[in-house]
């Protein structure tokens, strides 16, 4: 608000007008989510609602650290094994082993991290297994086979009955 309210003037006059103001100025138009739902509208009633959305907004856990790597290492191999590629499957894992590397040589605050590296090739092996036998490709006709063939085709449909 720019000025107090006048005195004699009830409040919910003086907030109107104010609004009114606002609205004639544009102040209100262009808006972030402007005409659209509240994102949280079907969500149960939590009184701490801000904190969890300031804590997801500066990327705060509220998990000990120990915790929270063994998480990621988790998402890591559900990761790799998606992945589309042994190189991506490689790189998935090589990330991971080195936030486990060093939580290792400096222990994290909280219950003990309990994980070892990952064998990058043992992992790679299970991503192999689980992938299908890639299958042969039906090798193409030679082009004489295809010509001769597409000439029969021609002369069936148009002898006549």
């Amino acid at each position: 608000m720019t000025e107090r309210k006048p005195p004699g003037v009830s409040f919910e006059t003086w907030a109107d007008k104010q609004i009114r103001d606002a609205e004639r100025r544009g102040d209100f138009t262009g808006l972030e989510g402007a005409g659209k739902p509240l994102p949280s509208l079907d969500e149960p009633y939590d009184p701490l609602w801000w904190v969890r959305r300031k804590m997801q907004t500066e990327g705060l856990s509220a998990l000990p650290p120990s915790l929270v790597l063994r998480k990621r290492a988790e998402d890591a191999e559900a990761a790799a094994m998606a992945a589309p590629t042994e190189a991506q499957v490689r790189r998935i894992i090589g990330a991971v082993n080195e936030e486990l590397r060093e939580a290792l040589r400096r222990p994290p605050q909280g219950p003990p991290l309990m994980r070892g590296l990952f064998d990058v090739e043992q992992v790679v092996a299970d991503w192999r297994a689980a992938r299908p036998l890639p299958t042969a490709v039906e090798e193409a006709p030679a082009p004489q086979e295809a010509r001769a063939k597409g000439l029969r085709r021609l002369f069936r449909r148009t002898r006549p009955a």
